[in-house]
């Protein structure tokens, strides 16, 4: 009886740590999955801002060169802020993914 106890304890131990080691690798999965998807999540949404924000600069710029065309060069920085919105969701994206 006791070697019938001590069996299926040490079957029942094994079951444990082998059920472990996959809640552990699925729980790593999982993680992974998350942090791939926060990083979509933050280049898709700098993206789409930075392109609204490019279409606004970029017409209200147009906007004032068809009135008078010395403002070309003020206009271009402004857009090129607008721009950088994208770039810093990429790093931040990039940031996530590596750490």
């Amino acid at each position: 009886m006791k070697r019938l106890f001590l069996c299926v304890t040490m079957l029942l131990l094994a079951g444990v740590a082998i059920f472990a080691q996959e809640a552990e690798a699925s729980a790593e999965a999982a993680t992974s999955v998350w942090k791939y998807f926060a990083a979509a999540l933050a280049v898709g949404t700098s993206c789409i801002a930075g392109g609204m924000a490019v279409g606004r600069i970029g017409s209200a710029a147009m906007g004032a060169m068809s009135e008078n065309a010395e403002l070309s060069g003020k206009a271009l920085p402004y857009a090129g802020l607008a721009e950088g919105i994208c770039l810093w969701g990429f790093l931040v994206a990039l940031l996530i993914i590596i750490f």
